[in-house]
């Protein structure tokens, strides 16, 4: 047997994982990268570029139908399914070998292949599968060991017809149909996206929720764009699901009636779950989570006061690839100088689905706020469906709601589904992490005409709202319908 003797040892070799390795080499300490899987990525491999790849190619059908609306009309629509889905393998190979590159250029004494699993606090027994294996006695370990998609039970062994979002971009051609379980980011992006390249879709989510969004009146503009175009089932049940031939009958349970459609795939979407289980987590003796995933400092990555740091899906915060990037930065700093533990850069939160509209959240949620002992918070909002630059494109669909701290004015969160709301998002989240205020923002210039114009009107309807009593004021006095 191998025995390695190494300063930190980081497991996986993801976003988290590489930036985390590249870290506490930089701060001197001798790293080892451990990999039981492939290289590349999950962004890259399956996840944010080949979906976005999907998604461009979407837009782009999407286009014609709607250029009838300008009184352009173009000739009929022919969707090659065979070439776009070429397109999403071929482009998603060239993000994976940039990555591939990166890996490559890590000396080989630095990378040992193979499944890692704790034998102790500083042990770690690394089997490559083909009979090698090797022992590691770190000093200090990092957990980047990532996330794959949660399957469910009901789903579980029923045959090659249900599978998960990993595998939707090996296809050599489009489905004829597909049933998505979850309105998540990842089933909603697929989801209409593969509607809009002519593929029958239906979407089904246990609640009622969509995308990360929290605040009840976005949520339920939401709700109503998307089911313009989606053919979207909320509180539905899987009763039971059997592959027949090359299709799946799946038969769901929605508002006390049983109903089954047939579909050539059903895509499990209803989120991803930290890969912790089979690390031996339980021998290296930190306190866990109901969710199985150690109990960390998201200041400084650290598990309880321990030499052990948790970076990226793994510890299930935001998993998202730029807070998985921030996250590896900070635990490969402070394992590389352990014990001279120090708070890392914590940006201001921001999430993006690309659907379209756009589904955006950025710093404190609507739920966040409302959550007991919280400063009571205004609420301004502005819907897109009269916003001049929105009209203009045809895109006036959605609902911004900017949320605002009486007393200070400072600026905190917003959610949206809106158009271009990607770069809407941006402009506020820097707003959020600035801690601008919300007469500040509206000194800022604004051009016309811009869909940013929609963000001034919400800005002025919150601020509005700042300059009334905080204390005969309710969030919940605001909800339309209420």
């Amino acid at each position: 047997m191998q025995i390695l003797k190494v300063d930190v040892a980081v497991i996986g070799a993801g976003t988290a994982g590489l930036v985390a390795y590249r870290a506490a080499r930089a701060q001197g300490a001798r790293t080892v990268m451990i990999e039981g899987g492939h290289y590349g990525t999950t962004c890259a491999r399956v996840g944010c570029m080949p979906s976005k790849l999907l998604i461009a190619a979407a837009e782009a059908a999407h286009m014609l139908d709607a250029a009838a609306g300008f009184g352009v009309h173009a000739g009929e629509k022919r969707i090659d399914g065979v070439a776009v889905m070429d397109r999403v393998r071929r482009e998603r190979d060239r993000f994976v070998g940039f990555v591939l590159d990166g890996v490559d250029s890590i000396p080989d004494a630095d990378k040992l292949r193979g499944h890692a699993r704790f034998t102790g606090p500083h042990t770690l027994v690394v089997d490559d599968g083909a009979g090698r294996v090797s022992e590691v006695e770190a000093a200090r370990v990092v957990i980047a060991s990532g996330s794959t998609p949660t399957r469910l039970p009901k789903l579980e062994n029923v045959g090659p017809g249900v599978i998960t979002s990993d595998e939707v971009f090996d296809w050599h051609d489009l489905p004829r149909s597909v049933a998505v379980i979850g309105t998540g980011v990842i089933g909603l992006e697929l989801g209409q996206a593969l509607a809009r390249l002519g593929v029958r879709v239906s979407l089904y989510a246990r609640g009622g929720s969509v995308a990360q969004l929290t605040d009840p009146v976005v949520l339920r503009k939401a709700g109503q764009v998307l089911r313009e175009e989606i053919d979207l089932h909320f509180q539905t049940e899987i009763v039971k699901a059997e592959q027949d031939g090359d299709e799946v009958v799946l038969c769901m349970r929605e508002g006390g009636e049983e109903r089954c459609a047939r579909f050539q795939y059903v895509l499990m979407a209803a989120g991803r779950t930290p890969n912790v289980a089979d690390i031996g987590i339980e021998h290296a003796g930190l306190a866990l989570g109901t969710n199985g995933v150690p109990l960390f400092d998201s200041r400084t990555m650290q598990c309880g006061t321990s030499h052990i740091f948790i970076a990226g899906d793994a510890n299930n915060e935001r998993p998202v690839l730029p807070e998985a990037a921030d996250h590896g930065k900070i635990a490969g700093d402070n394992a590389g100088r352990y014990p001279d533990i120090r708070p890392g850069l914590r940006r201001a939160p921001l999430t993006a689905a690309f659907t379209e509209p756009n589904i955006v959240t950025l710093g404190a949620s609507y739920k966040s706020l409302c959550e007991p002992g919280k400063p009571k918070f205004a609420i301004g909002q502005v819907s897109f469906e009269n916003q001049g630059r929105s009209r203009v494109m045809l895109q006036n669909k959605g609902m911004l709601r900017v949320y605002g701290e009486y007393g200070s004015g400072r600026f905190l969160g917003a959610e949206m589904i809106a158009p271009r709301g990607e770069h809407l998002g941006h402009l506020l989240a820097w707003a959020v992490q600035a801690r601008m205020t919300v007469d500040q923002m509206l000194e800022m210039p604004f051009y016309h005409p811009v869909i940013e114009e929609g963000v001034r009107t919400a800005l002025r309807d919150l601020a509005t709202e700042l300059a009334k009593d905080a204390s005969s004021t309710d969030p919940a006095e605001m909800e339309p319908g209420t």
